[in-house]
């Protein structure tokens, strides 16, 4: 049985998460990734920027303890939005879910958004299996595509119980 987990990001993490936003298959399948995912120099004042925020909750992924991918929490005006991102070693496992579930139950303020390109079938799925529902969808452009592709925005409401 593996264990999935989240953690801080430390300085020690960059490279591989710089190389799993490197991956062509992945950022086709996020589409909202780094226009020129090669610019490390971009890459890293942009995670300066995100690790130096008091809105964005930053997190590394791990499975049974190694590096697997990367989970925030972030300010979107006055919304929360949640989001992931899975190295390719950790795909159609379950880890996604697992660190999506863990995520949310770190962050309290409901309703919470996610965004997803709608190709991504994957994606949606883990965000569905943590009661989130679809709320719109509309053609956005992706700056990893270079072009237009739809976007779902899904939300996760409180529940009865207010949690």
């Amino acid at each position: 049985m593996r264990h999935v987990d989240l953690r801080a990001v430390e300085d020690d993490d960059l490279d591989a998460i710089f190389g799993m936003m490197r991956d062509r298959d992945a950022a086709e399948m996020v589409a909202f990734g780094a226009e020129d995912p090669d610019d490390r120099d971009a890459f890293d004042e942009w995670m300066s920027r995100r690790r130096a925020s008091d809105e964005v909750d930053l997190l590394v992924v791990t499975e049974d303890g190694g590096f697997a991918g990367t989970a925030a929490s972030f300010a979107v005006g006055a919304d929360r939005e949640v989001s992931f991102w899975l190295a390719r070693h950790a795909w159609g496992r379950g880890v996604a879910t697992e660190a999506l579930r863990l995520l949310v139950a770190r962050e309290p303020e409901r309703p919470l958004f996610g965004r997803v390109a709608a190709h991504n079938a994957g994606a949606i799925a883990v965000f569905e299996r943590n009661g989130f529902t679809e709320l719109s969808r509309a053609p956005m452009h992706a700056p990893a595509l270079g072009r237009e592709i739809d976007e779902i925005v899904y939300v996760l409401t409180p529940a009865l119980d207010g949690v």
